[in-house]
């Protein structure tokens, strides 16, 4: 069943869009990220043109992180308190990130410049990650009691603020600088930034990891719905057809992946996280490097 995407200007199967964003919403309830780090290169390798399939893809993760985040609310493993301060620094770096696209697109750079940050960012958080991950389960299965986290430089900084939920009591200034640097990245690679928020929280912030999934898609909810709102007035790429197929099947695999994320181990959902993190990176240094199959295209004027 094919559909057409008017400001894609492409057919694609509809059936197609569904099936990503129901796997896309799994992700998002499981791992408390918005799913934007894998689906906007799925889009990519469907044939969406990139500055379209960013802009749009920033919709359809407030669709799926909102129905995560619902089921987690039930679990009450939201810190509203962090997640507010994340989304102060989210708003503003979302705005400042919207700047910098437009200007990008303005000089014909912006398709390279997200597939290389795709490629930078996936490759070194998902390293990070899996060889984190991989010492964790180690120390679980050799039966070697975790330390309690010793107090870092983090502790010393100025302006402190009680979490209780997540247990904290620490300065806002880090968790204000996270979300800032989330916000740019939602703005220009079309992701929700929790593969980049997820790690910080858990590694830098010291947050528990069930707390960390829930405060995630609270604050990638407002963030990612500004940047659509950003997107869809100055740059006018988002595809609307394109949003409303992904958002459907994003709520209702996002539940899904709440109740399985339930259910395995910190570490576990952590290792999965970073193979998925590191195969979209290969796919597209892949992409990148390999020589295409058609060197030349011709497209209308004005066209995306």
């Amino acid at each position: 069943m094919q559909v057409y995407l008017p400001i894609a200007e492409v057919s694609v199967n509809a059936f197609l869009l569904l099936g990503l964003g129901g796997l896309v919403g799994v992700l998002s309830g499981m791992f408390g990220v918005g799913g934007g780090f894998l689906m906007t290169p799925l889009l990519f390798f469907i044939g969406i043109p990139p500055a379209v399939a960013v802009a749009t893809e920033a919709n359809q993760i407030v669709a799926s992180s909102f129905s995560g985040v619902l089921a987690h609310f039930k679990r009450r493993t939201v810190d509203l308190r962090m997640g507010t301060v994340l989304l102060i620094g989210g708003l503003a770096g979302a705005a400042l990130g919207v700047v910098v696209f437009n200007y990008l697109k303005s000089v014909g750079q912006v398709d390279l410049l997200v597939k290389l940050c795709y490629v930078i960012f996936l490759g070194v958080i998902g390293s990070l990650m899996f060889v984190e991950s991989l010492n964790a389960i180690r120390k679980t299965n050799a039966g070697v009691v975790p330390k309690r986290k010793k107090h870092n430089w983090i502790h010393g900084l100025p302006f402190k603020m009680r979490f209780r939920t997540s247990g904290l009591y620490i300065s806002v200034i880090p968790p204000l600088l996270v979300g800032v640097c989330v916000g740019i990245l939602a703005a220009i690679m079309g992701v929700g930034g929790g593969f980049i928020m997820v790690p910080a929280m858990i590694y830098l912030l010291g947050m528990p990891t069930k707390v960390v999934v829930g405060t995630s898609l609270f604050q990638i909810i407002f963030v990612t719905a500004f940047t659509t709102l950003l997107h869809a007035t100055t740059n006018f790429t988002v595809d609307i057809v394109l949003a409303v197929l992904l958002l459907v099947g994003g709520v209702i695999g996002a539940q899904f992946g709440a109740v399985i994320g339930a259910k395995l181990k910190a570490e576990q959902l952590r290792i999965l996280l970073a193979l998925m993190v590191i195969g979209v990176c290969a796919k597209l240094a892949l992409d990148l490097l390999l020589m295409p199959g058609e060197l030349y295209s011709l497209g209308a004027a004005g066209g995306h």
